[in-house]
């Protein structure tokens, strides 16, 4: 049986953005459409795989917007041993591409989950940026971006060693994270031109995939174990955070001419309870506005959307799923 919403599949172009990666294009359309929504998935995500990417592309089919999501080094199980600084090098290839091809159309970017950090990297940091072999490039401006699901790594970890994971009792997740955390910091003190590989069997046990290799320097990342006062590259959302350097520097960066829309889940189990969402988005919104000296923030459609899981994915989600993909399609018409 096919997942919902593939049922008959979709029609689209496949483009080669960069050697050895491509990007898919939702369009049913003979002429192409003058702008573009650049979607870029969680950790594990690839083509098509996030849940509401059939409701999405359906909700843009009468608008002058078209859905592409581009595949990424770490895409699928890559994203264990990349980074949020080579994604973005990959996006801004993937930007340059479609400027190539509709020079006059706009572009926004959207991230899912992780694909979030991806989006607000790209926004915040450096403007002129070197990839993972030193190549550097300046980034293209975007009309707009979104981030959907912006959750904690860190926090969400925090979850597994107070609850267990599926394989592991709380208190054996925390031995399992204690053995990790030393070797990956271990690793990272060799100042070795070169990561290491942590065991698959730990990792895996803590619920990072029985396929996916994780590297010492990508662990330490998504953990950022000398947070808050020092936060690691992918912790950018946890709630403990000063914002300031992060969502504050979006507008003086000068790579975002629109707004930015930020919608969380209601029912996502990637936060822990004492969180507060709404309370999250409103440090946010103080952040990236620098108090109430810029309207980065988009007020119209940004918030928390009820009933919504993390990744929209349930059967029974098809109202959530219809909020989600309403507030994306008005926030573009405001592009």
């Amino acid at each position: 049986m096919s997942p919902r919403g593939w049922a008959k599949g979709f029609a689209g172009v496949l483009h080669q953005y960069s050697e050895g990666l491509v990007a898919f294009e939702f369009t049913t359309g003979a002429v192409p459409k003058p702008n573009t929504l650049i979607f870029v998935g969680g950790l594990g995500d690839g083509l098509g795989s996030t849940a509401y990417i059939p409701d999405l592309a359906k909700s843009l089919e009468k608008s002058s917007w078209s859905l592409l999501q581009p595949i990424l080094s770490s895409s699928y199980t890559g994203w264990g041993v990349e980074s949020l600084g080579q994604d973005v090098t990959e996006i801004a290839e993937c930007i340059r591409y479609i400027k190539s091809h509709k020079e006059n159309g706009k572009i926004a970017i959207m991230g899912h989950s992780t694909g979030s950090q991806d989006v607000l990297h790209y926004l915040y940091s450096s403007a002129d940026s070197a990839d993972d072999a030193g190549q550097t490039s300046v980034r293209p401006v975007v009309e707009g971006a979104i981030l959907q699901a912006a959750v904690s790594d860190r926090e969400a970890m925090r979850n597994v060693l107070e609850e267990g994971s599926s394989r592991q009792k709380p208190e054996e997740a925390q031995r399992t994270f204690a053995t990790l955390l030393d070797l990956a910091r271990k690793s990272a003190s060799d100042k070795s031109d070169f990561d290491v590989l942590l065991p698959l069997k730990h990792t895996a046990a803590l619920g990072y995939g029985n396929e996916t290799a994780v590297s010492g320097r990508r662990f330490l990342s998504l953990i950022s174990p000398d947070s808050p006062s020092t936060p690691a590259e992918d912790d950018l959302f946890s709630s403990d955070l000063e914002f300031d350097k992060t969502f504050g520097t979006v507008k003086s960066n000068g790579l975002l001419r629109g707004t930015l829309l930020v919608l969380l889940s209601g029912e996502d189990g990637s936060y822990p309870e004492d969180v507060d969402k709404e309370a999250l988005l409103r440090k946010w919104k103080h952040a990236a506005n620098c108090g109430d000296k810029h309207r980065i923030w988009n007020d119209e459609f940004s918030g928390v959307i009820p009933g919504a899981s993390h990744g929209l994915s349930g059967r029974d989600e098809e109202l959530p799923r219809q909020d989600l993909t309403r507030r994306i399609a008005g926030y573009l018409a405001t592009l």
